[in-house]
C-alpha cells in the first residue's frame, strides 16, 4: 500500500521479496490484489470503514466487484493482508527463541513486534490501528484472525515443553497469549499494558514448567 502500509502488508512485502520469482500471471494477480487493497485502505482512512461501499472500492481500483471478491471474500479482509507466513512467524517465535528465554517471553516479544507497531510513532501505522480500534467489525475480525492460530501454537508450545499435544495448559497459554494485545485497547500506555499481561502469563507458566 503506497502511503499507508499496514503491518501485515510490510511483512508480506518482505516475505515476497525473499520468495521465488513469480510468473507473469501470478505477478498480475498480486498487483491486482494490491491495487484493490490500496484503494480500500485509502478510502477507509479518508471516510471511515462503514461509509465506503464495495462498488466504490472496485471502481477506485478499476476492477469489477466480481474480481474484488475473487481476491477478498469479505469486506473486512480488505484491510488485512492474508499473510500466509503469519502463523509461521508466530510458531518460529517459540521454536527459535534464544536459549534460556521462556515461551511467554518469546510470545511477548512477537506481540510487541508484530501487533503493537502503532506505538512506534509512525503516523501510517497509527492511522491503520486507529481505523481498526474505531471500527467494531474490524476489531472482531482481526482478533478472530489471530485466534485461529490457537491450536497450532498450543501444539508447538507442547512440543517445546515436552508436554502432551493437547495439554490444557498449553492451549490456555496459546489462547491468552493471542488475546493479550487486546487488553491494551484504551490504555494510556498500550505497550506497558501488553507487557503486564504477559508478566501474568509468565508467572502462571512458570508453575506449569516447573511441575514434575
Amino acid at each position: 500500500m503506497p502511503q499507508t502500509d499496514s503491518p501485515a502488508s510490510v511483512a508480506s512485502a518482505a516475505s515476497a521479496a525473499s520468495a521465488a520469482p513469480m510468473g507473469r500471471r501470478e505477478r498480475k494477480k498480486a498487483a491486482t490484489r494490491q491495487a484493490i487493497a490500496d484503494a480500500a485502505l485509502r478510502l477507509f482512512l479518508e471516510r471511515g470503514y462503514d461509509d465506503v461501499g464495495i462498488r466504490e472500492i472496485a471502481d477506485a481500483a478499476d476492477v469489477s466487484t466480481t474480481t474484488l471478491f475473487k481476491h477478498f471474500a469479505v469486506k473486512e479482509a480488505l484491510v488485512f493482508d492474508e499473510d500466509a507466513d503469519q502463523e509461521a512467524r508466530l510458531l518460529a517465535a517459540v521454536r527459535e527463541r534464544p536459549e534460556g528465554q521462556s515461551i511467554p517471553a518469546a510470545l511477548r516479544e512477537h506481540a510487541l513486534r508484530y501487533r503493537m507497531a502503532a506505538t512506534a510513532g509512525d503516523a501510517r501505522f497509527a492511522a491503520f490501528f486507529d481505523l481498526i480500534d474505531n471500527t467494531p467489525a474490524l476489531r472482531d475480525y482481526v482478533q478472530a484472525m489471530w485466534l485461529r492460530h490457537t491450536d497450532a501454537l498450543a501444539r508447538t508450545i507442547a512440543e517445546e515443553s515436552g508436554l502432551p499435544a493437547r495439554d490444557p495448559a498449553c492451549t490456555a497459554l496459546a489462547h491468552f497469549a493471542l488475546e493479550a494485545p487486546r487488553t491494551s485497547r484504551g490504555d494510556r500506555d498500550p505497550r506497558e499494558a501488553v507487557i503486564r499481561a504477559f508478566d501474568l502469563l509468565e508467572t502462571g507458566w512458570a508453575a506449569v514448567a516447573s511441575s514434575p
